[in-house]
């Protein structure tokens, strides 16, 4: 990957709707083998999908929660079901297995309380977990979805 793939990459990231026309003349490239690079980045896998961001706030998921889990199960088994389990509620956005303290992490977009409740119930009947801990962000300082590309080989 060389600098004219991150630079690729980042208007990408930054507008995927951006015009092949557009990105070309940003990096020095006529349209042809701009989109060829393009292509060739989505065949490697680099861009994996092209997505619409929407605001939370106006799809009434404004709440967003962090949901630490603990559990004393630690089975291959236990995971494979916990894990189609969470990946199946639609409030989940983010789930992570951990190390450390939390095994663990969650982060769920809800309207309110009520709804995150029953996001909670849905997560304890799933299987045997030792501790829920939850917790709610009061206000989002920096969010991003764009990842940077200055690490890229």
């Amino acid at each position: 990957m060389d600098t004219i793939d991150r630079k690729i990459i980042s208007m990408l990231q930054d507008d995927a709707e951006t015009p092949i026309s557009v990105i070309a003349e940003t990096v020095s490239l006529s349209v042809t083998p701009c989109w060829r690079r393009i292509q060739k980045l989505k065949e490697a896998g680099v861009i994996r999908k092209q997505v619409a961001l929407c605001d939370a706030t106006k799809l009434n998921v404004g709440v967003t929660v962090f949901i630490s889990i603990r559990t004393s199960q630690h089975s291959q088994a236990w995971l494979d079901k916990f894990a189609q389990h969470v990946k199946d509620i639609p409030e989940v956005v983010e789930f992570y297995r951990m190390s450390g303290d939390v095994d663990y992490l969650i982060r769920a977009v809800v309207p309110d309380i009520a709804a995150y409740d029953r996001v909670y119930k849905r997560l304890i009947k799933i299987s045997d977990i030792y501790d829920v801990s939850s917790s709610f962000a009061m206000e989002q300082l920096k969010y991003s979805t764009a990842l940077p590309v200055d690490y890229a080989p």
